[in-house]
């Protein structure tokens, strides 16, 4: 099976995973994939992650999900910006806010991909992935 947007694909497997409620989903591996789930990782909005090399030529990035005391999911939303037939391009002061802070941005930039926080305090724009909240 050919993916075309593997950032696109991740963030569904994560918002389908929790509408059923379970506990881990499998991602198809990549750099970025496991740059993402580094940031969600970081920011609290997963439990952990773990890299599952198999026999075949990509790998697997297992996502642990995070639910509060309610069983209701941490992640309310993931929303992909820049698509591969429209990319979004941000400059440093130009850097959304989502939820009016209570959400983050995540940025492909020259310093790799970082939360839209840490693009402003070393002033760096870049692609516009996506919006988590």
């Amino acid at each position: 099976m050919s993916l075309n947007d593997l950032i696109a694909d991740m963030l569904t497997r994560i918002r389908n995973a929790q509408m059923a409620e379970h506990e881990k989903v499998d991602i198809v591996l990549s750099k970025i994939n496991q740059s993402i789930a580094d940031i969600l990782k970081e920011e609290g909005y997963v439990k952990n992650y773990k890299v599952i090399k198999d026999g075949d030529s990509r790998g697997t990035l297992r996502l642990y999900l995070k639910y509060d005391d309610q069983g209701k999911p941490v992640l309310s939303g993931l929303k992909r910006e820049s698509k591969p037939g429209l990319r979004k391009y941000v400059g440093a002061d130009a850097i959304p806010v989502v939820l009016n802070g209570l959400g983050i941005t995540i940025l492909s930039t020259s310093k790799g991909v970082i939360t839209g926080e840490q693009a402003k305090r070393l002033n760096v724009g870049g692609e516009y992935l996506c919006s988590i909240w």
